[in-house]
């Protein structure tokens, strides 16, 4: 990939959307991650050439850790207008016993518990991005990459935004387009700060495994790229008991959702 043209490209085009919405503002949700640190490296530029303000926010709840929060402060230092660190811990505990069914009968330990947890949580930041987005006239921006979209490794109705600009993007040309934005600033400490999110371990804070690879079950993004776009391409023979192939297949669902009964089935 030619990435000066890519991330050209990007921000022609996110400021064009822009324009023609009339929006005040862009938020994004700050994860200490480098999906969320290059969308806010990406749309920085252009928030400052349309005066409108790029809304950063660290949220926490529970299971974030010190390092996340500290990556995550960084980048918004460094590439947002308007950065704070929210805790919504106590919001989410009130909300987990009230949403979470038969919540005292629970295996609480149990992977399935934690991942629907997990989706809660991910449900309650949505809540609060998009209040803030609402009050400030704006949107809020996508983190997902195309490698997650083909995975299913998103919570519907929780960590999807209005506008993706790396959706269409593989996970490892995340990694490389951020390495290209970092050698280009003159700023050493915000170049540093968006390396460090290159080099971090992969994980949704969630709490529901120690990384993103423990929870796909492979050993890097590069392999399960190399999977994806196998499956893209219809080579999968031999793939049919891969945990990637597996997973991709299972989430197909939510790649179509909501899906609608087209309205000739009904009526003819």
């Amino acid at each position: 990939m030619d990435y000066k043209k890519a991330v050209e490209n990007i921000r022609r085009i996110l400021k064009e959307y822009v324009q023609n919405a009339g929006l005040k503002s862009l938020v994004v949700g700050q994860s200490g991650g480098i999906d969320s640190a290059l969308c806010t490296v990406l749309a920085k530029p252009v928030c400052d050439e349309l005066g409108i303000q790029l809304i950063s926010r660290s949220i926490t709840i529970v299971t974030n850790k010190p390092e996340e929060f500290q990556r995550a402060n960084e980048i918004g230092k460094y590439f947002a207008h308007n950065h704070k660190y929210i805790d919504l811990s106590d919001a989410f505990h009130s909300l987990e016993k009230m949403v979470m069914e038969d919540f005292e009968n629970e295996e609480h330990t149990s992977f399935d518990y934690r991942l629907r947890l997990g989706n809660v949580k991910a449900r309650t930041r949505m809540i609060y991005l998009y209040e803030l987005a609402s009050k400030h006239k704006g949107m809020v921006l996508s983190t997902d990459n195309y490698t997650e979209l083909l995975l299913g490794f998103w919570t519907l109705h929780g960590d999807v935004g209005d506008y993706g600009m790396i959706q269409s993007l593989w996970k490892m040309e995340v990694y490389g387009m951020a390495k290209y934005l970092a050698s280009q600033m003159e700023n050493k400490a915000a170049s540093e700060a968006l390396l460090a999110c290159v080099a971090a371990t992969p994980t949704d804070g969630l709490g529901i495994t120690n990384s993103d690879l423990d929870q796909i079950g492979v050993s890097s993004y590069a392999e399960v790229d190399e999977i994806l776009q196998k499956i893209e391409l219809g080579e999968t023979a031999g793939l049919e008991t891969n945990k990637v192939f597996i997973r991709n297949r299972n989430s197909e669902f939510k790649r179509h959702n909501p899906y609608n009964i087209p309205r000739n089935f009904i009526v003819e």
